[in-house]
C-alpha cells in the first residue's frame, strides 16, 4: 500500500508491448433475422471448434470451454492502422473511440450502462491491420454481448458533435503515450525501419491529425472497411455452441455486406544504417539495435520466433552479460509484427550514468557470432518446447484463449492458433541459423540510446486554485433497449466459488489445491510473508533486493547453466523469491516442484555473484532514487505517513555498497520460512497428487527462531499538501489525489466505501467520475479511482492525466463528486447499476487459472475465507444507498487531499 521503495526491477519487456489500446466499448442494436447457412468445420479443429461463413461474409469461430461460466466475444475489423489515408494515422483508432459513443439504437449512455451490467469487463485495441473489440461475461449473459457487438456491424454515430466531445480524449491519450519514451523509441525505430510504407506509423494518431479529422472522415472510413466480409467473430467460453451460432446467425446475419477494397499495395525499401539518442525518464540507461526481420505471412517467421527466444535464452552469450557485470539486463525481442515484416531488437541496460556504448558493441559482437557460426542446437530445441508449452497454457484463460484465436484469424491471417505452434513445431536448427545469417549479419540497423534525464526534487504546488462553478452531476437513469432491459436487471449471486483443498503441512506451510482438467498443465504460486521495512536490520536497506536477485544464479547442487538447462528440458518456467511459481505440464509437475524446492531452499548465493549483484542493485537504486517515477511515489509517501514511518525508509547505494555476502544468508534465514508461506496450486491435479510432491521437495524446509513483524502499525490523518515533481519528457500531467483512511481491510466499512467506489469509477461512462471528466468535458483519458486496504491502513486515491491548465479544473469535478457521495445517497439507479457490475465481476475473477491463483492466494495473506467472494456477494447484494452515504460520510475528507503532479507545473 503507501509506496516507495528505491527499487525498480528492470522489466525490459515492457518495450514490447507498446500497444494502442483504449477502453471502448462496442454497442446498438438491429431487429434480428434467422439466416440459416453451415460451413464444413475445419479439419484441424477438435471437437470444442465451431466455424461458419455467414452469407454477408461473416467469420465466425466459436470455441467451447469449461474453464468458468464465462465467456468471451471478440469482434475483429480487418481494418486498423494501416488502413488510415494518408495524412490522417489515427483514424482507425478514432473510429474505435466513435464506436463507443453510439451504435445504431444506442446511445452512448446506455453503451456504458449495457456494460458496466455485465461486468465491465471490456475493451478495444487497434493495431496496425485489425481493430478488436471484446468484452468477457457471464456466459448467461453472451446474448446481450452479441446483441451489442451487431450493433456497431450496422452503423456507428459519427456525429461531429460526438466527436468534438471525444476529441479532447484521445488526444489525451496521445500526451499520455508521447510522455513515455519506450513509446518513442518503438515510433522512431518504425519511422526508419518501414520509411514510406504504411508500418511506418502506428495506430494511435497524431494531436495535429485528430485535430484536423471530422465526422464525415470517420463515416468515410466506417463505410469502406466495417463490413461483414471484412470481419471476424470469435467466442470462447463457457458457451452452448448449436444455441450461440444461432444467436449469432439472428444478430449478425442481416447486417448488409459491403464491398471492401483491396489493401494497396508496396514496396519495403531497404533499412538506412542510423544511430539516435533520445531523453529518457528512465532510472537506467536502455541502448537498443532495431533489425528488420520476417512478417507474419513469411515461411520464416516461426524461425524468427525461435531465433528471438534462443537469443534471450538465460543460457546464452547475450544473457551472460548480466552475470558478467557487463550490463543490468539484456534481451532480443520482436515488435511491430506485420505481415511483409517485422522489428526485432536486442536491448542492453547498463547504469543510468554509464556509456553504453561498450555494452552496445559487445551486445552486437555476439550477436553477429551467433549468426556467423550458428546457435546452439540445444536452445533451439528448448525454445521450440517452451513455445509448446505456453501454447498448452493458452486453454487455461477464457479472454486469453479469445485473443489468441482474433490474433491468428485478425491480425496474422491465419486459419488458428494452431498454425503458428505447428509452424513453431517445424522450425530446425538449420532454419534458425539460415534466418540469423539473413537477416543479423551484415545488414543495416537502427541503433538507439535512451539517456535517462534526472528530474528535480519534488517542489511545492499550488495546491486546488478552485477551478470552474459546474453543475451537479447527471443522475437520470438510463433507460436500456428492451432486449438488455430484461435480461440485465436481476441482481443474482454469482455462481458459488469451487472451495479448493486447504491444509497445513507439519512444519506451517500452507497449501491450497484446486482441480481443474481444462489443460494438462500446472500452475503454482506461492509467497513468503514478509515487510522489508520492518524486517530489515537499521543499515542494511537493500538486503531483500540483493538477496531476490541472487536467486537467480543457481542453487547448492546446480549451477546457473545448468538449472536453467534442468528448466528448459521440461519447458517449465520458474521464479524464485519471496513471490515464486512454477508452470509446467502436468507430466513435469514433480521435476518442476523438486527443481523449484530446490532453488527457493537452497539458492546457491556464490560469494563470486555477490559483488556484480551489489554493484547492480547499487546502480539501479541510484538511477531509481533520481527517477520521476520514483520521486512522485517518494513524495506522495511523505505527505500521506507521518515522519519516520517504517515505510519511509529509504535504501541506497551507501547501504547497498556497505553489504556483505553473511548478511545476506543471515536475512534469508530470518525471513525464509514455512510458516510465514502460503502454496497455492490450480490445473490438473489432484489435492493428493500436489500434497505429496510439494512435502517431498518442501517438508523438510524449517523455521528457527521468533517469525518477523510483517504488519505495519496504523497511520494517523494526512494533512492537505501538495508537491510538483517535474518530468522533462512528460507532455501531460499525472495528478494524484490521495488520503488515508481510518479503517483497514476488515473493517465494517469497507464494503460500502468499495460499493460507493464502483459507483464513482466501476463503470466507465456509466460512472460518475468518467461521465463528468471525460465524456462531457474531455479533460482525461482514463480516470481511476481506488479504495486500496491493508490489516492496518488503507487509502482513497484518485488518479487522472490531463493537460496542465486543467488540472484544477478536473480536480473540481473530482472533489464535486466526492463531497456528493458523503451528503447525498446515491440514486437507485446508480446504486443497482454497481451492484450489477461488482456482482458480475466476482464471477468474471473466474476465468483464467492464473486469476484464480493470484485470487487465493491473495486472501490467504490477507487472513481472509477463501470464499471471500461468494461472503462479498452477498454483503453487496444487501447494501442500501443510505449505508453507502454513512460509509463515505464517516471515512472520506476531501479537504484533506493530497496533490502530487508528475510533469509540467499546472496552470
Amino acid at each position: 500500500m503507501f509506496v516507495l521503495k528505491a527499487r525498480t526491477p528492470l522489466v525490459l519487456a515492457a518495450i514490447l508491448s507498446v500497444a494502442i489500446s483504449s477502453p471502448l466499448f462496442t454497442s446498438a442494436q438491429k431487429k434480428p433475422v434467422a439466416v440459416k447457412h453451415a460451413s464444413p468445420k475445419t479439419l484441424a479443429d477438435g471437437p470444442n471448434v465451431t466455424r461458419e461463413t455467414l452469407p454477408n461474409g461473416l467469420r465466425v469461430v466459436i470455441v467451447k470451454n469449461r474453464l468458468a461460466p464465462v465467456a468471451t466475444v471478440e469482434l475483429n475489423i480487418l481494418a486498423g492502422g494501416n488502413q488510415t489515408p494518408v495524412g490522417f494515422p489515427g483514424t482507425a483508432h478514432a473510429l474505435e473511440h466513435m464506436a463507443f459513443r453510439g451504435c445504431t439504437g444506442m446511445t452512448a449512455d446506455q453503451t456504458a450502462a449495457i456494460y458496466a451490467r455485465l461486468g465491465g469487463d471490456n475493451n478495444a485495441d487497434t493495431q496496425g491491420n485489425v481493430t478488436q473489440f471484446y468484452a468477457t461475461v457471464p456466459s448467461t449473459d453472451v446474448e446481450v454481448a452479441l446483441r451489442a457487438e451487431a450493433a456497431c456491424m450496422v452503423g456507428v454515430d459519427n456525429a461531429d458533435h460526438e466527436w468534438e466531445q471525444e476529441r479532447g480524449a484521445i488526444t489525451q491519450e496521445v500526451q499520455r503515450d508521447l510522455s513515455s519514451p519506450t513509446y518513442k523509441l518503438i515510433s522512431r525505430l518504425n519511422e526508419g525501419m518501414f520509411a514510406g510504407t504504411p508500418y511506418a506509423h502506428d495506430a494511435l494518431g497524431t494531436k495535429e491529425s485528430f485535430e484536423k479529422t471530422t465526422g464525415a472522415d470517420l463515416r468515410a472510413f466506417y463505410d469502406k472497411w466495417y463490413s461483414p466480409s471484412n470481419a471476424v467473430l470469435v467466442i470462447v467460453g463457457d458457451v452452448d455452441s448449436d444455441q450461440t451460432l444461432k444467436q449469432v446467425r439472428e444478430f449478425f446475419g442481416p447486417v448488409k455486406r459491403r464491398e471492401v477494397p483491396k489493401e494497396a499495395a508496396f514496396t519495403l525499401s531497404p533499412v538506412k544504417n542510423e544511430t539516435f539518442t533520445l531523453d529518457s525518464n528512465l532510472p537506467y540507461t536502455l541502448a537498443v539495435i532495431g533489425y528488420r526481420l520476417p512478417g507474419t505471412e513469411s515461411k520464416d517467421y516461426a524461425a524468427a520466433q525461435v531465433l528471438a527466444d534462443v537469443l534471450s535464452s538465460q543460457r546464452g552469450d547475450l544473457y551472460a552479460m548480466v552475470p558478467a557485470g557487463k550490463a543490468l539486463g539484456t534481451q532480443f525481442g520482436m515488435a511491430g509484427s506485420y505481415p511483409k515484416a517485422s522489428l526485432g531488437f536486442g536491448m542492453v541496460a547498463v547504469a543510468s550514468e554509464a556509456d553504453a556504448k561498450p555494452a552496445l558493441d559487445e551486445m552486437r559482437s555476439i550477436l553477429n557470432r551467433y549468426a556467423q557460426n550458428g546457435v546452439p542446437a540445444d536452445l533451439v530445441e528448448a525454445a521450440k518446447r517452451s513455445e509448446i508449452t505456453d501454447d498448452a497454457f493458452g486453454a487455461n484463460s477464457i479472454p486469453g484463449l479469445a485473443q489468441q484465436w482474433s490474433q491468428a484469424l485478425g491480425a496474422d491471417r491465419k486459419n488458428s492458433p494452431a498454425e503458428a505452434t505447428e509452424a513453431i513445431k517445424r522450425v530446425t536448427v538449420a532454419d534458425v541459423n539460415r534466418v540469423a545469417r539473413q537477416y543479423l549479419l551484415r545488414v543495416s540497423t537502427m541503433t538507439a540510446t535512451l539517456k535517462p534525464v534526472a528530474s528535480g526534487a519534488p517542489t511545492a504546488g499550488k495546491g486546488f486554485g478552485g477551478g470552474e462553478k459546474l453543475t451537479s452531476t447527471p443522475t437520470k437513469e438510463v433507460a436500456l433497449p428492451d432486449w438488455a432491459a430484461k435480461p440485465l436487471a436481476e441482481l443474482r449471486l454469482p455462481h458459488p466459488m469451487t472451495l479448493p483443498s486447504d491444509e497445513t503441512l507439519p512444519n506451517g506451510l500452507r497449501l491450497i489445491v484446486r482441480t481443474d482438467h481444462t489443460s494438462p498443465t500446472v500452475t503454482l504460486t506461492g509467497s513468503v510473508r514478509h515487510n522489508e521495512d520492518l524486517d530489515t536490520p537499521k543499515g542494511k536497506e537493500g538486503v531483500a533486493d540483493v538477496l531476490e536477485e541472487l536467486y537467480g544464479y543457481g542453487t547448492t547442487s546446480l549451477d546457473r547453466i545448468a538449472f536453467q538447462k534442468e528448466l528448459d528440458d521440461i519447458g517449465a518456467t520458474e521464479d524464485a523469491g519471496f513471490s515464486f511459481g512454477l508452470k509446467v505440464l502436468k507430466e513435469n509437475f514433480a521435476r518442476g516442484v523438486e527443481l523449484l524446492a530446490d532453488n527457493q531452499l537452497h539458492p546457491a548465493l556464490p560469494a563470486e555473484a555477490f559483488p556484480v549483484v551489489q554493484k547492480q542493485t547499487a546502480e539501479l537504486t541510484a538511477g531509481n532514487l533520481t527517477s520521476p517515477g520514483y520521486r512522485t511515489r517518494r513524495a506522495l509517501s511523505e505527505a500521506l505517513l507521518p515522519k519516520n514511518d517504517p515505510s519511509l525508509r529509504q535504501q541506497t547505494p551507501q547501504t547497498i555498497a556497505a553489504l556483505k555476502l553473511d548478511d545476506v544468508k543471515s536475512y534469508m534465514k530470518s525471513t525464509m520460512r514455512p510458516d510465514l508461506t502460503t502454496i497455492v496450486i490450480v490445473g490438473d491435479i489432484t489435492p493428493a497428487e500436489a500434497r505429496a510432491q510439494v512435502e517431498r521437495a518442501f517438508g523438510t524446509w524449517t523455521a528457527t527462531g521468533p517469525k518477523p513483524q510483517v504488519e505495519l502499525p496504523p497511520v494517523p490523518p494526512n494533512k492537505p499538501t501538495a508537491a510538483v515533481v517535474g518530468d522533462p519528457e512528460a507532455v501531460q500531467d499525472s495528478v494524484t489525489l490521495s488520503h488515508t483512511l481510518q479503517m483497514n481491510r476488515f473493517s465494517p466499512d469497507y464494503y460500502p466505501m468499495q460499493l460507493g467506489t464502483y459507483v464513482l469509477g466501476g463503470g466507465f461512462y456509466a460512472s460518475r467520475l468518467y461521465h463528468d471528466l471525460r465524456q462531457v468535458a474531455g479533460y482525461v483519458y482514463t480516470v481511476d479511482v481506488n479504495l486500496r486496504a491493508t490489516k492496518t491502513r488503507a487509502t482513497y486515491t484518485v488518479d487522472y492525466g490531463c493537460e496542465p491548465v486543467n488540472v484544477s479544473k478536473a480536480r473540481a469535478l473530482v472533489e464535486r463528486d466526492l463531497q456528493s457521495m458523503k451528503t447525498t445517497p446515491v440514486t437507485s439507479g446508480e446504486l443497482t447499476l454497481a451492484k450489477s457490475l461488482i456482482l458480475r465481476q466476482l464471477q468474471l475473477g473466474e476465468s483464467s487459472q492464473a486469476a484464480v491463483a493470484a485470487a487465493l492466494l491473495a486472501r490467504a495473506q490477507m487472513g481472509l475465507p477463501l470464499n471471500e467472494s461468494d461472503n462479498a456477494a452477498k454483503t453487496y447484494l444487501g447494501l442500501t444507498a443510505e449505508e453507502v452515504q454513512a460509509s463515505f460520510a464517516k471515512n472520506l475528507r476531501v479537504e484533506d487531499l493530497v496533490q502530487v503532479v508528475r510533469g509540467p507545473a499546472p496552470q
